[in-house]
């Protein structure tokens, strides 16, 4: 006797949501309205790409981890101003940047005041090899010596891979700009790293 072939479970019967099945005006409808299953379809749908991000930004998966649930928890607090004058997923990347980048800063005061400290004890440091740990740290103290703007468009567009336009959509900036600002990035790094 031949039986129907059973369809896997799924978990929520009435509400499953797809990515297919649903616009982004209708998903963050139903986020606002308090639907966790339309919460979760965002999450499912934009999570690996913010994750990559904030892994990128973070240097490490532990801390992509933590950064990508701070990300959607701070998604969630602030659905409520997404206006959909761009799509969801651009609304959530940058979110996602402007957390990394509140992050970064904030890692990099707290290691220039612990490096202050050993400067202090210290009267010289040779430049280091690029492979070692200290040669990251010289690379991130030059990073954090660049203009906000010039340091923004330069690692979203030399680390994370984004095209001018793209930088310049998520910044807020012209295309044009954006190339000025990574040319001014990639010079100032050299010089900051030479000297």
């Amino acid at each position: 006797m031949n039986t129907p072939k059973q369809r896997p479970r799924i978990p929520f019967p009435s509400k499953e949501l797809t990515v297919n099945s649903i616009t982004d005006e209708d998903l963050v409808g139903r986020v606002r309205a308090g639907e966790v299953e339309a919460f979760e379809a965002m999450y499912r749908q934009h999570a690996a790409r913010i994750y990559t991000l904030a892994c990128r930004m973070a240097g490490s998966p532990e801390d992509g981890e933590d950064l990508l649930q701070e990300i959607f928890l701070q998604a969630y607090r602030k659905i409520g101003t997404y206006k959909g004058d761009s799509a969801i997923g651009t609304w959530l990347y940058r979110l996602a940047l402007n957390h990394c980048l509140d992050y970064v800063r904030g890692r990099l005061a707290r290691m220039k005041k612990i490096t202050d400290t050993l400067d202090g004890e210290h009267s010289y440091q040779p430049l280091a090899r690029r492979e070692t740990p200290d040669a990251r740290l010289d690379l991130e103290r030059a990073l954090e010596r660049l203009p906000d703007g010039c340091r923004e468009a330069f690692v979203l567009h030399d680390v994370e891979g984004l095209d001018h336009r793209e930088v310049g959509e998520l910044l807020g900036i012209a295309e044009g700009t954006s190339k000025s600002q990574v040319f001014k990035a990639r010079a100032k790094l050299r010089a900051f790293l030479k000297g």
